[in-house]
């Protein structure tokens, strides 16, 4: 079963364009959560949000802030670096205490993790991700790239 939300323009982040959410029933297992965003600074609220959401109705609270952090950070470098005028959000439970929060863009460059230098703003965000992160990476697809990050809650 697929179910989307239309969300109202007037609650949209960015210009006035639609947020579509989707819920998506599986015949196993937990349901997973998306939603398709502009690709501009304010989705990442939107996108935290969302994670908030899913981590509450599955009873991963303690994952909340974390998962919200990074999907920040995640939304952030497709913001800076992806092309095209959207990404997508995507919030899954693969284990009973993992959640793995995701960011799609149509930019097929892989992030890399840099020594960020003292005098610079940018760069950090990789290395909050590795540090909050039982495991992260990039699935390459010919479209472009799905960055995910796996969270585990620990006892």
């Amino acid at each position: 079963m697929l179910r989307r939300l239309l969300v109202p323009t007037s609650e949209s982040p960015g210009r006035g364009r639609p947020v579509i959410t989707t819920t998506t029933s599986r015949p196993t297992g937990h349901p997973g959560y998306s939603e398709t965003l502009p690709r501009e600074p304010e989705s990442a609220g939107t996108a935290r949000r969302l994670v908030r959401a899913a981590c509450t109705a599955w009873g991963l609270e303690r994952l909340a802030q974390d998962c919200a952090l990074v999907v920040s950070e995640l939304v952030a470098n497709a913001v800076r670096h992806a092309r095209r005028e959207s990404i997508r959000v995507v919030v899954e439970r693969t284990a009973p205490s993992t959640v793995r929060v995701a960011v799609a863009d149509f930019s097929r460059t892989v992030p890399t993790l840099c020594p960020p230098k003292d005098d610079e703003e940018n760069g950090r965000g990789l290395h909050l991700v590795t540090a909050l992160a039982s495991n992260w990476g990039t699935d390459v697809r010919r479209w472009g790239k799905v960055v995910w990050a796996d969270l585990e809650e620990r006892g």
